[in-house]
């Protein structure tokens, strides 16, 4: 046991949440700087990223009620977050689709909600651990499998909380992490 390897995470000043077309080139580490693809979407709710990794298992018995058997029947890789910056057109891309939001902010943004299917993305997630350790999660191909309810009030701020399916690579991987000590 011990307790420096016990830390908390909070994102990079620079951003935290970077999203990418498929078939970008991705990070194999936690410090090389992002392929020009990537877009930052900004501000995350304070309630952070969650993943959600556990597998979904059956349990097989025998006759008389003994269980002898687990099998996994799935294991669904799933990031979920919060994006607060409302107006940010690479977030509302994001949520909407590329072909659904036009404009600027200066210009003028035309959101259009359709029931056309969003498109897989890339996506890495960047924070700092406690003593200044950088942790990089990469997920090469997403899938948003969920968008929550949105809710327009004055007492917070605009959120969309969306979650991403992460869907396995061709080495059968679906998100990799790196973490190392900053220099």
């Amino acid at each position: 046991m011990d307790k420096k390897n016990v830390s908390w995470a909070k994102p990079k000043l620079t951003g935290a949440i970077f999203v990418a077309p498929t078939g970008t080139t991705m990070p194999t580490d936690a410090t090389t700087e992002l392929d020009e693809a990537f877009k930052n979407l900004g501000y995350v709710s304070e309630d952070g990223v969650s993943n959600e990794n556990s597998p979904e298992t059956d349990t097989i018995k025998s006759w008389g009620g003994d269980s002898i058997l687990v099998t996994q029947s799935e294991k669904n890789d799933i990031f979920s977050f919060t994006l607060v910056e409302a107006v940010n057109i690479d977030v509302l891309k994001t949520v909407f689709g590329e072909n659904n939001v036009q404009g600027s902010i200066d210009t003028g943004i035309t959101i259009k909600a359709t029931s056309e299917p969003l498109k897989d993305q890339a996506l890495v997630i960047d924070m700092i651990l406690k003593d200044g350790i950088m942790k990089r999660i990469v997920i090469p191909n997403a899938s948003i499998n969920g968008v929550e309810e949105i809710t327009y009030s004055d007492e917070d701020p605009i959120g969309y909380g969306v979650s991403f399916l992460a869907i396995r690579d061709e080495s059968g991987v679906t998100h990799y992490e790196y973490i190392t000590k900053s220099a």
